[in-house]
């Protein structure tokens, strides 16, 4: 076992529309060498729409969380561990990486339901599986989750992809956690901010400049209790100093 996970070990979690870019995903498994060890948590919640539009299931979003019945969290789960993950996957082991796919539901996190009254089946991780984790990363392997899992009655739950990376994070004492999405980083008047706090980014969240997406990232990384996190594009896998660090609780 590594003696101390602590020391090397960085989650990167990309979200599911740039891996629909064949350019970017080519770019990302040639610059995600330049960090291994690593655990890849990937997204896809625009394909998942993509799909209930196409099988005529509805598209609700409560609070930017999608509304998952057992309908949606079943496509949920096909997608996120079908054609996803695939592509994923063999553009990692193109450029020499062992990469192996895994979801929640093959025991690498154990969820609960957050609100089934009010969002279904949506979960939030409890508990990562720190020792299966760092046994593949010790084999030379680079584990990558898909943001799915099962509840304790046995049927798919969907999880938010920034939650779940933040809590493997947590849970393997990383050494960093990287947002890698397709800009530079928080952006304050079109310019990357250097650093961000819980503070500054309550007043950007009331003030509109950040919303959407990038709410849920730095909500996320506030809460990973992780010593160092960043978020940025592609180049924050090869420039230490680029992107926005999240100065969150470990920090503070």
């Amino acid at each position: 076992m590594l003696r101390n996970p602590a020391s090397g070990i960085r989650v990167i979690k990309i979200g599911g529309g740039e891996l629909e870019d064949p350019v970017w995903l080519e770019r990302f498994a040639a610059a995600v060498k330049a960090v291994l060890p690593a655990v890849i948590v990937h997204g896809g919640g625009r394909k998942i729409s993509q799909w209930q539009r196409r099988l005529g299931i509805p598209v609700e979003m409560r609070d930017g969380v999608r509304v998952t019945t057992l309908e949606v969290a079943e496509l949920a789960q096909m997608v996120l561990c079908g054609p996803i993950r695939a592509k994923l996957l063999r553009a990692l082991k193109q450029h020499g990486i062992e990469a192996v796919g895994l979801a929640g539901g093959d025991g690498c996190f154990e969820v609960e339901l957050v609100d089934p009254d009010k969002l279904g089946r949506v979960g939030r991780v409890v508990r990562a599986d720190r020792e299966s984790l760092l046994r593949l990363i010790e084999a030379g392997f680079t584990p990558v989750l898909a943001p799915s899992s099962t509840g304790p009655d046995g049927l798919p739950v969907n999880v938010n992809a920034d939650e779940a990376a933040a809590a493997v994070a947590r849970a393997l004492e990383a050494e960093e956690l990287i947002f890698v999405s397709d800009v530079p980083g928080v952006l304050r008047d079109g310019k990357a901010i250097g650093t961000l706090g819980a503070e500054e980014f309550r007043e950007l969240v009331s003030c509109g400049v950040v919303r959407g997406g990038m709410v849920a990232k730095l909500s996320a990384a506030l809460a990973s209790g992780c010593r160092r996190v960043r978020i940025g594009d592609l180049a924050v896998l090869y420039e230490p100093e680029r992107g926005t660090v999240v100065l969150g609780e470990a920090a503070a």
